[in-house]
């Protein structure tokens, strides 16, 4: 197994992950319940430590696929951009998630409050690592792409702002 397969293999866990973890912190929220709050957070935490392998094996995926034919460059660079700013979104929501679990286990007044911060940073969080992953998914599924063409030269690349409209033959 190499890096780009390690990449492919991981990447989803800590979008779906987050968005799990999210909407279960929130549940428990909602029910008053410590334990599901505490299960939230470690979910949480797993997804930010298991972000870090995903996000270092980036740059070795880029190497495998960035000379194939309709790979888009641009594409690549907003999918890193995007993987920049999650990656540091999940860290700190992985912190918030332990800190809070922390004062849980210690009965500290202030956990309750360091859930629901945990709760809004996830959901940002949440947003960010689908951005990525959307991102990641147009570099080699041509068919999710806004413009639905394969167009190795960029032109037509939704990334670029173009429609992506291929030139119409004159039939005259």
């Amino acid at each position: 197994m190499n890096a780009t397969h390690f990449h492919l293999l991981l990447n989803h866990f800590p979008v779906v992950g987050t968005l799990i973890g999210s909407l279960l912190l929130l549940w428990g929220i909602i029910r008053k319940q410590n334990t599901i709050k505490s299960v939230a957070a470690v979910i949480l935490a797993v997804m930010a430590a298991l972000a870090i392998p995903v996000f270092l094996t980036g740059e070795p995926a880029e190497e495998s696929v960035e000379d194939l034919p309709g790979v888009s460059e641009a594409l690549i660079g907003l999918h890193e951009d995007a993987a920049t700013i999650a990656i540091w979104l999940m860290g700190v929501t992985g912190m918030a998630s332990l800190v809070a679990l922390i004062a849980a286990w210690k009965k500290n007044k202030a956990a309750n409050l360091l859930f629901v911060i945990t709760f809004f940073l996830s959901a940002v969080c949440f947003a960010a690592m689908a951005r990525t992953g959307y991102y990641g998914g147009q570099i080699r599924h041509t068919e999710i792409r806004n413009d639905g063409t394969i167009n190795p030269a960029g032109q037509g690349d939704p990334a670029n702002g173009q429609e992506g409209k291929a030139k119409e033959k004159d039939d005259d």
